[in-house]
């Protein structure tokens, strides 16, 4: 095996309900990760595309944190559908599912941040 074409690294961290900033654990990041691992199987992508459990992504406030690399593309991601349409759009055909960008989101960069030129 060369390695994965893409990883998917879903943020999983857990904070206190009450924490201001929220967390993705608290709004079912646990399952949406596992349906990441189910769409991965059902397209036939096992060995070329890897889905991880990551911890704070800090971009609690945007709900599920996605990132996928290569690419550097971050998503935030609220449902099953969701992840169905960014593993059959952006996975399987390359393209980039912007409705669930995050804010002010350029590939390759986090969001929220400008390009940095060191």
């Amino acid at each position: 095996m060369s390695g994965f074409k893409h990883h998917i690294f879903v943020c999983i961290n857990q904070r206190p309900k009450d924490d201001p900033r929220g967390c993705c654990a608290n709004q079912g990041s646990e399952r949406l990760h596992a349906f990441f691992k189910k769409e991965v199987e059902r397209l036939g992508l096992k060995g070329m595309v890897r889905a991880n459990k990551a911890g704070c992504l800090d971009h609690c406030e945007y709900g599920p944190s996605v990132v996928i690399y290569p690419e550097g593309v971050w998503y935030w991601v609220g449902s099953e559908a969701d992840v169905t349409e960014i593993m059959e759009r952006h996975i399987v055909k390359g393209e980039i599912v912007e409705r669930l960008l995050m804010p002010n989101h350029q590939p390759g960069t986090p969001p929220g941040l400008p390009h940095l030129h060191l």
